[in-house]
């Protein structure tokens, strides 16, 4: 479904990513995992097209995304959740969930969308007319994960969904994952918590300074020596 090329990004004279490959298969979650600073982001920015590579492709259906604009990569199918949430924090939770479809124009089937939406978040129901910026951190996630799914996306990035979050938050997140990928939905998860992404993730990639490391599945990764003792704290 997706797969990306000898990816060689660049901030300034900076290597942030070094060549790396890999790909994400239909139905899959697929976790990609490394201490911060790694290239994680930076990889999820450059698939959804927010930063340019100076080499590689990024192959998503047969297109290469890296000649297509970023408001053109969302109607393809593709959602982001960056990091730190980024919700509207003037705009009602139902404004923000508008602006996650703003791609469509199907106004009856975006309407089903909500609803469906309302009934995988009911905070965000009850919530629905309250500022977002109001909203606990928690709250925040599910608008931002809400929001994306406005768009029907075929595949979803998201980028640290459990950071700053409670343990109990943290499990009530990584649930709503697996729950969005069984409805059909293929997911790439950046996650700092790397023992929560690997026990739900069918295969994953380990990165290191731009590079990747490690690659398997993913339960066999949490088996791994050197993943136990670099990410899991074992």
């Amino acid at each position: 479904m997706l797969e990306v090329k000898d990816l060689q990004v660049y901030y300034g004279v900076i290597q942030a990513i070094k060549g790396i490959s890999f790909k994400v298969n239909e139905g899959e979650i697929i976790a990609l995992i490394g201490a911060n600073g790694a290239g994680k982001t930076t990889i999820l920015h450059t698939v959804t097209g927010l930063i340019s590579p100076k080499q590689g492709e990024i192959v998503y259906d047969g297109a290469d995304l890296t000649k297509i604009p970023a408001h053109k990569i969302v109607s393809m199918g593709l959602a982001h959740v960056p990091e730190g949430r980024r919700v509207f924090s003037q705009l009602s939770v139902y404004e923000n969930l508008l602006m996650g479809a703003f791609t469509r124009n199907d106004k009856g089937e975006t309407m089903d969308t909500l609803q469906q939406v309302f009934k995988r978040f009911p905070r965000l129901e009850e919530r629905r007319n309250q500022m977002a910026g109001t909203l606990s951190g928690g709250e925040q996630q599910m608008l931002a994960m809400g929001r994306a799914l406005m768009s029907k996306p075929r595949i979803i990035l998201m980028d640290e969904p459990s950071m700053g979050l409670s343990p109990i938050l943290v499990e009530e997140v990584f649930d709503i994952i697996q729950s969005i990928n069984k409805s059909g939905t293929t997911v790439l998860l950046v996650e700092q918590n790397a023992k929560k992404a690997l026990s739900i993730a069918h295969r994953a990639y380990v990165l290191e300074t731009g590079n990747i490391v490690l690659e398997g599945d993913a339960k066999k990764l949490m088996n791994d020596e050197s993943v136990k003792k670099a990410y899991l704290g074992e």
